[in-house]
């Protein structure tokens, strides 16, 4: 078992149908970080998918205990935007997806906003980001591709 600041991992298998991608549910406790299977209730909808294109990238850049933290905030032109970031602390309410070694980890109030939605690394002559895809909380998204709004 290893420690995460204040959480304990306990490594366990999980077969599921994307691929080699796990559920992992941070919380307190003895069994504070545990996977979820894809067919428990907290899995499917809450899901968080990652492309191969967001893996690889994610591998590349990434260092040690380092993974990629999808957060939304109020703002942009749409009225919410998704905000990435490189981060080495899970919080207590964060929800982590692995897939092949990556890990992007998501706060329970974000996971609200992007639940069923895929993380996918865009490399493109005038930009390379990361970014949000088919995201079925969103009604709208805007042109900037970073910002949208929600269903009501």
């Amino acid at each position: 078992m290893a420690a995460v600041r204040g959480l304990t991992a306990v490594a366990l298998r999980v077969v599921t149908p994307w691929h080699g991608s796990r559920l992992l549910a941070a919380s307190r406790g003895p069994r504070a970080l545990r996977e979820v299977s894809s067919s428990s209730p907290e899995a499917g909808e809450g899901q968080i998918h990652l492309t191969d294109s967001c893996v690889q990238r994610l591998l590349e850049i990434t260092e040690g205990s380092e993974f990629l933290r999808l957060e939304v905030e109020g703002g942009g032109c749409s009225g919410f935007q998704y905000k990435f970031s490189l981060d080495t602390v899970i919080n207590p309410d964060d929800r982590v997806f692995e897939k092949g070694g990556a890990r992007v980890v998501v706060d329970s109030d974000s996971l609200a906003f992007v639940k069923g939605a895929h993380v996918d690394f865009s490399q493109e002559l005038i930009r390379s980001s990361f970014q949000v895809l088919n995201n079925p909380q969103a009604q709208q998204g805007c042109s900037c591709g970073s910002s949208f709004s929600v269903k009501l």
